[in-house]
């Protein structure tokens, strides 16, 4: 695997983070994670088709652009890579085409060739896609053994309008899955939090999706309140530091859901994923060594098995963690540096959501609040 990083700011233009030995014309996977405002800003796509003609090019907008041990705002990360020993398919969809985000997720997943499909990454739309729908559509519809990772586009703290594309301007409610295929690759992952509960379990009475309107038989929203206390008056933006904990039974790992949006006359809360009846809820705020320790148990995990640090490494954390870190951002990007050394390139954004398996379970979810892993090693 032979890989290229540069960074691209409208005050010192392009510069070089990596560049291995390579003719990089011949490469075929460039991600590039941006701005909506430079991803916005008149066409870009085509000035990439001609550097990478080779090359299947996902872009999609951000809440912050990861690049080595920089985490930046208003610019583009791009990663080329060379893989030499893998195969690439793509697939996408907009969700405007299908019934709903599951029927996206099927419709992804019926594309790939289900032999020695090793992992599907998926980069959806952050706002019109029903996460949580999208990651079972894909998971019912996937060999169980294929690894599915990726996250949702962002938009800063703004939650108005995300974008992504796949060889084409990115654009919104698109959704893009890329397979990587063979016996040479090797993939791992790791996602974990690090935030605190607080407050009493609370049971889901009344619910739709991803639409929470009752714990234990009352308003949701006015339980919230009585919690944030002064923080009330601030919604619903402060709600990206109080995010809930959700499980449906002792067996299943407790997910963290966001709070999208509220609604004063429905006293309701919209997440960015399914709020299940009959789950427990459970508040929680943040501990900023803890998280920052979440992001390095993350990294941990995805090498607990190998000998040998990841070629590339996809990070994609959540834009409320970023809000919370504010000055210790890095942190949470230079602790997962140290863990995987020099040789590992690492990329990857702030999202409206995250998608993996958890720690220690196989089934796929989205997850929000958390840092999220996904490495690729060619043996």
């Amino acid at each position: 695997m032979k890989i290229l990083q540069k960074k691209f700011s409208r005050a010192e233009g392009w510069t070089i983070v990596r560049k291995d030995d390579c003719d990089f014309s011949l490469c075929n996977l460039v991600l590039i994670f941006a701005s909506k405002e430079i991803l916005s800003d008149g066409a870009i796509y085509n000035s990439f088709k001609m550097e990478y003609p080779m090359a299947d090019i996902l872009m999609n907008s951000t809440a912050g652009e990861i690049l080595d041990i920089q985490v930046n705002d208003n610019t583009i990360s791009l990663t080329a890579i060379l893989f030499e020993k893998t195969s690439l398919k793509t697939a996408n969809i907009s969700i405007d085409k299908v019934n709903g985000s599951y029927e996206a997720g099927k419709y992804l997943a019926e594309q790939f060739d289900p032999i020695d499909l090793k992992n599907i990454l998926v980069i959806s739309d952050g706002q019109k896609v029903n996460g949580s729908e999208l990651v079972v559509g894909l998971q019912k519809h996937l060999p169980k053994e294929t690894i599915i990772t990726g996250g949702l586009a962002g938009d800063g703290a703004r939650f108005q309008k995300t974008l992504v594309g796949l060889n084409e301007e990115p654009v919104e409610g698109r959704i893009v899955a890329i397979g990587f295929y063979g016996g040479s690759l090797s993939i791992t992952y790791g996602s974990v939090g690090g935030w605190n509960s607080f407050g009493p379990e609370r049971l889901i009475t009344k619910s739709k999706a991803n639409v929470l309107y009752e714990l234990d038989g009352k308003p949701a929203l006015d339980i919230y309140k009585r919690y944030l206390g002064e923080y009330a008056n601030e919604l619903p933006g402060s709600a990206l530091l109080f995010p809930l904990s959700i499980r449906t039974n002792e067996k299943e790992a407790l997910l963290v859901r966001t709070i999208l949006s509220i609604s004063e006359s429905e006293k309701s809360l919209t997440f960015a994923g399914n709020m299940p009846e009959k789950s427990y809820a459970r508040l929680m705020k943040a501990d900023l060594d803890k998280l920052i320790e979440g992001a390095s148990e993350a990294a941990q995990n995805t090498i607990a098995n190998n000998k040998v640090a990841p070629d590339l490494t996809i990070l994609i954390s959540c834009v409320g963690r970023k809000l919370v870190l504010d000055q210790r951002i890095e942190e949470e990007v230079e602790v997962i540096r140290m863990i995987y050394g020099s040789k590992t390139s690492i990329t990857g954004f702030y999202s409206y959501g995250e998608i993996s398996p958890s720690l220690k379970f196989n089934k796929c979810e989205l997850h929000n609040q958390t840092m999220t892993i996904t490495t690729f090693t060619e043996e």
